[in-house]
């Protein structure tokens, strides 16, 4: 798509949102909001529309994309569940879980959302903005996070325009998101696999099953979003761990560390999963390099970990 294009700034209303629904179907961009982030979507049957999603974000194209559907029913339609998968569904659906699953055959989702794979990213989000527009739209809409590549993820309208403003077509502004993490990513080859951390706790996961995640071993190309070494990285460094910040460092908080600003003043881990993007950004704007207080490594911590270590990651 062109790069000069005047990025239209939508609300909520019933109209807008049909609105919306309709530029998708046109084989437009649109950022739109979900219960995790905001997500950069196009019609996942439309190739020329996914192509616009790894132009408009510098995305590699050997980084598959996740689909968006409405409900498990739709779902259905484009991919193979297995008793795990539908065990996790029916518990956590609509939600922040993306199961990975055979693709059926014959599917119309374009080959650029799987990066040539046979399994394709499942999610059905509980946003209601997001239901709506999955309505609206009648098809699948493949979403990335609505940043540039690699970069930190955006959690309100203002960061995707900071960040894709005349790159894409539209962004529905619906305030900002309330889990603020990526969605979990499970996988099934072999058995249920974590392949990424994110707003659904790993204990969660395995309670409803009722055994152990295999964690995925991150080598050669990924098999799900999110698994790049380098990702939701600000321009500044950032150092981790951090109990006292270095000469000029911005300090991010976390419980009794109080830093520059604070994830959790009382140490809540679902607060600071909904802070940490916001956090960065700010943190980010500051052009001082970050440091991040210690965030404990159970339940939301471990995607906090995950998406700050990540992003303190040494850059190409």
């Amino acid at each position: 798509m062109n790069e000069t294009v005047e990025t239209r700034i939508l609300g909520t209303s019933q109209a807008e949102i049909a609105e919306a629904g309709q530029r998708l179907a046109d084989g437009e961009l649109v950022a739109f909001p979900t219960e995790t982030v905001y997500g950069l979507g196009a019609d996942a049957t439309n190739d020329l529309a996914v192509a616009g999603i790894f132009a408009a974000k510098g995305r590699p194209s050997f980084n598959p994309l996740i689909a968006h559907v409405a409900d498990l029913r739709a779902a259905e339609t484009l991919c193979d569940f297995n008793e795990d998968a539908l065990r996790l569904a029916a518990t956590f659906w609509p939600g922040a879980l993306t199961l990975v699953l055979p693709l059926k055959p014959n599917t119309r989702v374009s080959k650029l959302v799987t990066a040539g794979g046979a399994h394709l990213a499942l999610r059905v989000p509980s946003s209601p903005i997001a239901t709506a527009l999955l309505q609206a739209a009648k098809t699948p809409i493949a979403a990335p996070s609505a940043n540039p590549s690699g970069k930190i993820s955006p959690t309100t309208a203002a960061h995707v325009l900071n960040g894709l403003s005349g790159r894409i077509d539209a962004v529905i502004d619906a305030g900002p998101c309330p889990v603020g993490l990526e969605s979990t990513i499970v996988g099934f080859d072999e058995g249920p696999v974590l392949l990424r951390a994110g707003g659904i706790p790993a204990e969660a996961i395995e309670a409803c099953l009722g055994t152990k995640l295999r964690t995925h071993t991150e080598k050669g190309m990924p098999t799900a979003p999110g698994q790049l070494a380098s990702h939701y990285a600000p321009k500044s460094r950032v150092r981790l761990n951090a109990t006292k910040p270095e000469a000029e460092e911005f300090h991010i908080g976390f419980g009794p560390i109080d830093g520059d600003i604070s994830l959790s003043r009382n140490g809540d881990l679902q607060e600071a999963a909904a802070h940490l993007f916001e956090a960065l950004h700010i943190a980010d704007a500051t052009g001082r390099a970050i440091c991040v207080a210690p965030v404990p490594n159970t339940g939301l911590g471990r995607a906090i970990n995950d998406r700050l270590t990540r992003a303190a990651a040494p850059r190409n």
